[in-house]
């Protein structure tokens, strides 16, 4: 299986004998929430405490699940991106004991695995968090998803956003949204032409929302 890495390449692919080399070694793959928009830096901080700390032989992978995307650019051609697929969170494959724990857990910008909390017995705050390996269906399906899934055009607009147009014959015209239709990938905005204001029927990519 490939797995999807933050640098939009494969990072790693392994054999079916590795796979099964790791699962001997109770190697399980647990999701770990980490500060929002710090997975990136989180993924390379653990990779270093991993040789470091001296815990390869524990921690096998980091991984990014991305998606890929498709943004409108100026130039109306739409420029290939990657999107990830949970924000706020990393997959780690490791085999689970109180050093590996420690060594993620402690990873600056790292909150806290995903797993069943134990609410505390007195006072407030959270309880211990005992960490739960993902399923392997899950994980096939996770990285399938991001694997197989085509660029899409990433589009955050709404009815009522303010746009100019990048292309086509009203290039630099501004105007106003008033139906957006994702699956056709076209939106509807008011332009003012000749002083009146004109329903036009715009791609996606024709357009950048102004802020």
């Amino acid at each position: 299986m490939v797995f999807a890495s933050d640098e939009s390449e494969n990072s790693l692919m392994l054999s079916e004998e590795e796979v099964a080399e790791l699962t001997s070694k109770g190697a399980r793959w647990y999701a770990v929430q980490v500060a929002s928009g710090c997975e990136n830096r989180v993924k390379m901080n653990l990779e270093q405490r991993i040789e470091t700390l001296d815990v390869a032989n524990r921690i096998f992978q980091i991984e990014i699940p991305q998606t890929p995307i498709l943004k409108p650019t100026k130039a109306g051609k739409p420029k290939e991106s990657n999107e990830k697929v949970f924000p706020g969170y990393v997959l780690v494959r490791m085999t689970m004991d109180d050093d590996s724990w420690q060594v993620v857990k402690n990873t600056p910008n790292v909150i806290n695995f995903v797993g069943a909390e134990q609410k505390r017995r007195y006072g407030r705050g959270r309880g211990h968090v005992t960490p739960v390996p993902l399923g392997a269906g899950e994980v096939d399906r996770i990285f399938k998803q991001a694997l197989e899934q085509k660029p899409l055009v990433k589009f955050d607009m709404a009815a009522g956003d303010k746009v100019i147009v990048l292309t086509g014959p009203f290039k630099d015209f501004e105007g106003e949204v008033i139906e957006v239709t994702p699956e056709r990938g076209k939106l509807k905005a008011l332009l003012s032409i000749f002083g009146r204001d004109t329903p036009v029927e715009l791609e996606f990519n024709q357009v950048q929302k102004q802020s």
